[in-house]
């Protein structure tokens, strides 16, 4: 009866997120409030055994440490320059904002990222009397795609190195080659798809060229000071399986050491933070948990072991193509949740070395990390791109981000599972 129970509000919670009801913060506190409440779980045990706080901690300090970053103009930059790089051209402007967005999915999440993108490529569009629409729909697939690289770039990836104990560098020398791979396939896709609508005005090369783009620097000393920071952040997310030390650890630390080497107003640097992100993977998790204690994870990774038959190059299969297609259907997050405790089962179930279960971790992240590009509502980029969007007078329907998802999704999917055959089979 409690499985039954835990199954129906994780399903109902993710209904309400998907339509839209409730704000999914709200909804995943009201669920994990519930659950709790009915006793399938009791608060100290999904606060110690289900928070995954490691994942908290390394989403919270790349936070405050983006914040203090942002301030600087820096990103402004970095889009104006790839606008002139381009010399006014939408089809070559479309291909330089999304590899810089890519790029720095792999090192920011790629939320953060299109937050920081998408109001410069408002500006560019604006200055190109073009159509936006292109540029957003190929950058925030591009932040998916990118983002896939690192252990940080996007919070799925956070969650299975944070459960599977994979170091930065492990997911480097994983995934990078593949992101390398697949994002000239899904950007060639959409360049195709795109051409017809990619026009700009006669002066636009010039409006273009005037815009001074060292002007967006805004405080040339924060920048030196952020980018120090940040550098022996990532240095240290490399090194950290030989330091000792987690994640968690290593954002924290470099966030606090910004704080104080810049000289920050904590409290307003503070107030940059995603809260209800924060707050919402604690609900989440909690939701998760109790799928997990009553045995529902358990239950399926016993089927996918009988249809796929343990660590088989079948199994990765499916994990990549049905991690994919959910994903879509699902937002990436709560469903990356969900199958990590599967994994881990199946890896208990078929005693399997952790050399072994690897390919099939590998698997999970680029089918979950890919398969956000399928819907509106896959990842939260899209969402947050979405919401921006409309905001500006742009709305992204959700059908023509289908459209335009199906085939970059089927791509990039194909791209992953010819990658983990023949890399790890």
């Amino acid at each position: 009866m409690q499985e039954f129970f835990a199954v129906a509000l994780f399903v109902v919670v993710l209904a309400l997120i998907a339509f839209e009801v409730l704000n999914r913060t709200v909804a995943a506190l009201l669920g994990a409030a519930v659950l709790i409440s009915f006793g399938v779980l009791d608060q100290e045990q999904a606060a110690t055994e289900f928070v995954d706080w490691n994942t908290i901690g390394l989403l919270a300090g790349m936070m405050v440490i983006v914040a203090i970053l942002e301030r600087t103009g820096v990103f402004e930059y970095l889009a104006i320059k790839s606008a002139q790089w381009g010399k006014a051209r939408p089809g070559r402007i479309l291909i330089l904002l999304s590899v810089v967005t890519a790029f720095l999915s792999a090192f920011l999440d790629n939320v953060t990222t299109v937050i920081l993108m998408v109001p410069v490529t408002f500006l560019i569009a604006d200055a190109l009397e073009s159509s936006p629409m292109p540029f957003l729909l190929t950058q925030v697939m591009a932040s998916n795609v990118g983002g896939a690289a690192t252990l940080i770039g996007d919070p799925p990836n956070i969650l299975i190195g944070s459960a599977a104990d994979l170091t930065f560098l492990d997911f480097v020398v994983a995934l990078t080659p593949v992101v390398l791979l697949t994002l000239p396939a899904v950007l060639g896709v959409l360049y195709l798809m795109f051409r017809k609508d990619l026009s700009c005005s006669k002066d636009a090369e010039q409006t273009i060229g005037a815009i001074d783009a060292a002007a967006s620097i805004r405080d040339p000393v924060l920048l030196r000071k952020s980018l120090i920071v940040l550098g022996l952040v990532i240095v240290a997310f490399f090194l950290h399986g030989a330091l000792h030390l987690e994640a968690a650890t290593i954002a924290l630390f470099g966030a606090a050491a910004l704080m104080l080497y810049a000289k920050s107003d904590v409290e307003e640097v503070l107030r940059e933070v995603e809260w209800p992100t924060l707050l919402f993977f604690v609900g989440l998790f909690v939701l998760v948990g109790g799928l997990e204690a009553t045995g529902f994870v358990g239950s399926i990774a016993t089927a996918l072991t009988n249809v796929a038959g343990g660590a088989s190059a079948l199994t990765a299969v499916v994990v990549i193509w049905g991690s994919g297609i959910a994903s879509g259907i699902v937002d990436n997050i709560p469903f990356t949740a969900t199958m990590i405790p599967v994994i881990q089962d199946l890896a208990r179930a078929e005693g399997l070395s952790e050399e072994e279960v690897r390919p099939l971790w590998w698997s999970l992240a680029l089918g979950a990390d890919f398969g956000g590009n399928l819907t509106l509502i896959g990842a939260s980029a899209n969402v947050v791109v979405a919401g921006m969007s409309e905001r500006a007078g742009q709305r992204i329907p959700f059908l023509k981000f289908m459209l335009y998802g199906i085939p970059v999704t089927l791509v990039s999917l194909l791209v992953a599972t010819v990658y983990v055959l023949v890399r790890y089979y």
